[in-house]
């Protein structure tokens, strides 16, 4: 796939939730030896969601970017909060953004590659 213009990513940022799930106790719930390269698991804390995250991260990237207006918000996810409500429009609303393509994107491998071949 060409794109008839540049694209390029300028900006990304990424939220991690604080609270942690040591691999002991998933291990010891599903009977497991809890071993392996990893000692705990990010667990989003009960007032999060995909949406909350998705709206934390897109702060970080517009603030990374440098940039006040945004073109298009695309959200990919396998967990949305709201079954006909996409995702897309939350974020953009919470970022002030309102001219603007918004649309979520599903499958875990495949929304981030979706995306960018949209905005291509």
């Amino acid at each position: 796939m060409k794109a008839p213009d540049d694209v390029a990513i300028i900006g990304y940022g990424v939220y991690i939730p604080r609270y942690r799930l040591p691999s002991s106790e998933v291990a010891r719930i599903w009977r497991g030896t809890g071993e392996g390269p990893n000692t705990e698991k990010s667990v989003a804390c009960i007032d999060e969601d995909s949406a909350t995250m998705a709206v934390e991260s897109a702060r970080n990237a517009v603030k990374m970017a440098g940039v006040e207006e945004l073109g298009a918000i695309f959200i990919g996810t396998e967990s949305k909060p709201y079954a006909v409500k996409p995702t897309s429009t939350i974020v953009a609303q919470a970022l002030g953004q309102h001219r603007l393509l918004a649309a979520d994107f599903e499958f875990a491998c495949k929304a981030g590659t979706e995306a960018i071949q949209v905005v291509m």
